[in-house]
């Protein structure tokens, strides 16, 4: 598995490229985060290290959140995420993680939550085609049957049916970066990812 960091989406924008060209894109800020824990195959059962971004008070936690980060004089993180790793004997706990892990022209993955759209019904929610709407139809926007009057006789389960639409983790793949600032930790990346300004975001290496 590819390493991994945590960040948030700013907001989206539009760059010119060398030919004048239009881009839209969206701010990243990128990290930077630290790893709280190094798991091995041989004391966990697989490779995998544990990052943590985002500092709040202690409060914020509860008692064995705050153990298991004081227990490597870390201080208290919002956020912890686990990433498979292939050699994890490459890191070490506290070590800090940022945007230099990655380069301009590099391919990401990027998963958060989508937005929230309330309950949605079908044309919306699954792309169904809508009724007639001559003089007479009584099938503007409804779903139609949804089972069979025979054996069995039921609603199958995973019927497409109006419901609750967005809101649910989203995965974005193969996104390009095109800038990378070292200072400020923001990340450029080419078209749209899940999630309003301010939402927590997992970026991923792309294999």
């Amino acid at each position: 598995m590819s390493l991994g960091l945590l960040g948030n989406k700013i907001g989206m924008t539009q760059i010119f490229d060398e030919s004048g060209n239009i881009i839209p894109v969206t701010i990243l800020k990128v990290g930077p985060c630290v790893i709280t824990q190094v798991k091995t195959m041989l004391s966990d059962g697989y490779n995998a290290i544990q990052i943590g971004y985002g500092n709040v008070a202690s409060k914020s936690l509860t008692q064995p959140e705050l153990g298991h980060l004081q227990k490597s004089n870390l201080q208290p993180l919002k956020y912890l995420k686990e990433f498979r790793v292939t050699n994890p004997e490459d890191f070490e706990v506290g070590q800090i993680l940022n945007v230099e892990s990655f380069t301009a022209g590099q391919l990401i993955n990027v998963t958060g939550k989508s937005n929230g759209k309330g309950f949605s019904g079908l044309q919306k929610r699954h792309n169904f085609t809508r009724g007639p709407m001559t003089h007479g139809s009584k099938n503007h926007r409804a779903p139609g049957s949804i089972g069979m009057g025979t054996t069995p006789g039921r609603v199958l389960p995973g019927k497409k049916m109006a419901g609750q639409l967005g809101n649910k983790v989203t995965n974005i793949k193969k996104l390009k970066i095109i800038q990378v600032n070292n200072d400020e930790n923001i990340l450029v990346v080419k078209g749209s990812v899940p999630g309003k300004p301010g939402n927590l975001l997992s970026i991923v290496t792309s294999n």
